[in-house]
């Protein structure tokens, strides 16, 4: 995994699958119908976006995730994530999106049997599973529900499904229109399908937009906001280590430890590595070590 892919990029490079640009071009109820339709294989009737209850963002933005798109009709709510770069934990973050989905529900006053169908769709621009030699499944697209382990056939009816698209297996798509989108996903390349170069005219309109570019900036100030509370929580968490060991030495390791710990995360960000010596005060030297062992991690 390249440290780059973190990189927090210009509205220039932006394409339709960066943050910023896809929830702004699914802003489009035609658009976001058309993708809904296309990977889902559902009708939507109606699309609304509506915005988490004031009593879960507190927790929604805690985590320092954001739903992509998150919409509904009259009878489904859909969770829409695009992945651009590979996903620690996949199916944890998916029950994740799943629980804010339906905590959302229920605070509503909704009562469990009124409870719509829920979707979360994942499209994924390279495979995130692997088998047990390591090497990529492969497959275009996985579906997966709530089914009994003992009974074939039997079904929990828990109204809920997991979609994940692999963007890299497009060639092995039999669906045509699934199979083009997914190109263009994974190559940026829209070839002559119309919904295509549909989704590259709003991305190239979109990089002239003044508004959107204020939106992506205050969007990416947020985030950094986000990786530096982050940091500060690691640098008081290897604090109280060392002060639980009772003794001085115990309190600069621990600091140490949370440093080395928030340098990690600054470098899956991207961030510029003299900011880095700033924050956390560890050499250009060391810095280039972890950054070493860091990619060798992942």
């Amino acid at each position: 995994m390249s440290m780059s892919k973190y990189r927090i990029k210009s509205v220039d490079e932006l394409t339709f699958t960066d943050d910023g640009m896809f929830q702004a071009v699914m802003r489009e109820p035609e658009i976001c119908s058309e993708v809904i339709e296309r990977l889902l294989h559902l009708k939507v009737s109606r699309i609304e976006y509506p915005e988490l209850e004031k009593t879960i963002a507190p927790y929604f933005s805690s985590k320092g995730v954001r739903l992509d798109v998150y919409l509904k009709d009259p009878e489904k709510i859909i969770d829409v994530e695009m992945l651009s770069y590979p996903q620690m934990e996949l199916g944890l973050r998916a029950r994740y999106y799943q629980s804010m989905i339906d905590m959302d529900s229920l605070m509503k006053g909704q009562n469990y049997a009124d409870m719509k169908s829920s979707y979360v769709l994942f499209i994924c621009k390279n495979d995130p599973f692997k088998d047990e030699n390591g090497r990529e499944i492969g497959l275009p697209h996985y579906t997966f529900t709530t089914k009994c382990h003992e009974l074939d056939g039997l079904n929990f009816n828990d109204k809920t499904t997991k979609m994940i698209y692999n963007a890299s297996g497009y060639k092995k798509e039999k669906d045509e229109k699934v199979r083009d989108f997914l190109r263009f996903v994974y190559t940026n390349n829209p070839g002559e399908d119309d919904f295509s170069n549909l989704l590259k005219d709003r991305v190239m309109r979109l990089k002239e937009d003044e508004q959107f570019k204020e939106v992506y900036a205050a969007m990416n100030l947020r985030e950094m906001d986000i990786r530096r509370e982050e940091r500060q929580a690691a640098l008081a968490e290897g604090m109280q280590i060392g002060l639980s060991k009772g003794l001085k030495q115990g309190m600069k390791q621990g600091e140490h430890e949370a440093k080395i710990n928030a340098a990690k995360a600054m470098l899956a960000d991207g961030v510029d590595i003299n900011l880095i010596v700033k924050y956390t005060g560890l050499s250009v030297e060391k810095l280039k070590t972890e950054s070493g062992k860091w990619e060798a991690e992942n």
